[in-house]
């Protein structure tokens, strides 16, 4: 789940991304400041939307909004202030870790892809990637399937060239980091840095 709030750009409205898939077709049902937004064919919440979110809690953020315990909390109760019935699935891992690449392998229809498996500690994950440095051995920042880069775009399992990614292996400038170099190509971290630990910097 990304939330989601920009008072001056949009409204006092917290935008609540339950699913980063693409909806062909959605329906929404309102029920006081709560309007849900549903799959049309599945019925399936895809997003909430809250509105005059300001008399539930106050939010400095503009943008994308840290998700926390507390403010899950005050999710939760707004919800239950509008008598909504709605059990949020929140992951609250880190989206950005650091991973190992285990292997790679060139990408069977694509000269500039290659296919990477790479451990975040907890599983693999195959992440096809195009920067022209990655190399079996590297320690990475991975942006796990969820993750909100600082450009706005939310990561999603994808099929690049007909293989499977689930994830992406950034680039200093893709991660907004200061003096991030201008050539392209992920970047690479100290040997020192934990598998599966949160990158955060």
């Amino acid at each position: 789940m990304n939330i989601f709030y920009n008072r001056d750009g949009v409204g006092d409205v917290l935008l609540l991304q339950i699913t980063p898939q693409k909806i062909e077709k959605v329906i929404t049902e309102t029920k006081g400041d709560v309007t849900f937004v549903k799959d049309a064919q599945s019925n399936e919440v895809v997003a909430i939307n809250i509105f005059r979110f300001s008399n539930y809690a106050e939010i400095q953020d503009n943008g994308h909004v840290k998700l926390t315990e507390e403010m899950v909390s005050k999710i939760e109760q707004a919800l239950v202030s509008n008598e909504v019935d709605y059990k949020l699935n929140v992951d609250l891992s880190p989206k950005f870790v650091v991973g190992y690449v285990e292997s790679l392998e060139q990408h069977p229809n694509a000269d500039k892809l290659k296919v990477c498996q790479v451990d975040i500690g907890e599983h693999i994950l195959q992440i096809v990637c195009g920067a022209p440095n990655v190399e079996v051995g590297q320690k990475v920042v991975v942006a796990k399937v969820g993750a909100v880069m600082p450009s706005g775009m939310v990561i999603k399992d994808a099929e690049l060239r007909g293989v499977a990614s689930s994830g992406m292996l950034c680039s200093a400038r893709e991660l907004a980091l200061p003096n991030a170099p201008e050539v392209k190509g992920i970047l690479i971290l100290e040997e020192q840095e934990e598998v599966g630990s949160s990158f955060l910097r």
